[in-house]
């Protein structure tokens, strides 16, 4: 849970910027591709991660102007990029406007419970690191190259001199 807005703002940062790396290592080919009826479709999914910014975040009293998640998920990568770093600026916008870092401990009823503002960035964090995870499992099964996040990809090994973890 945040303590400081500043905290997660420069988390925020380096996570957001993971999500766009992700992002932009899909193809708008890849977008539709359905592994399983019990699987989203890549496309769908990222889109679910730019949705939540705003799903969750207006939940509170901030006001994300984007897309609704139900929307049709568009035929292009660069369109979910560009819509996921409007919802992402417009956050940290918002935040840095409206709230403080005593204000993180202020309670909003969020999916019928009460959370305290800092929980709800810790969620939102949290949450597109999960479906991120899944997002890139999808990408290495439709044979696309996946961007190290937390350290190098199987593909980037090399580029430092090492071989691929096994």
């Amino acid at each position: 849970m945040y303590r400081k807005l500043e905290d997660f703002i420069n988390d925020w940062a380096y996570e957001s910027d993971a999500t766009l790396k992700i992002f932009n290592g899909l193809t708008d080919e890849s977008l539709s591709i359905k592994f399983s009826d019990k699987v989203r479709a890549p496309g769908r999914l990222a889109w679910h991660i730019t949705g939540s910014i705003p799903e969750m975040m207006n939940r509170t009293d901030l006001k994300i102007d984007a897309h609704a998640e139900e929307a049709d998920v568009p035929k292009r990568v660069s369109e979910i990029a560009e819509a996921y770093k409007k919802s992402s600026g417009m956050l940290i916008e918002e935040i840095s406007k409206k709230w403080s870092d005593s204000s993180l401990t202020e309670k909003v009823n969020m999916y019928g419970e009460d959370w305290e503002k800092g929980k709800i960035l810790s969620v939102l964090v949290v949450h597109q690191i999960h479906h991120r995870a899944q997002l890139i499992i999808l990408m290495r099964l439709a044979g696309l190259k996946v961007h190290g996040i937390y350290g190098p990809a199987n593909e980037e090994w090399s580029a430092i001199g090492m071989e691929p973890q096994e």
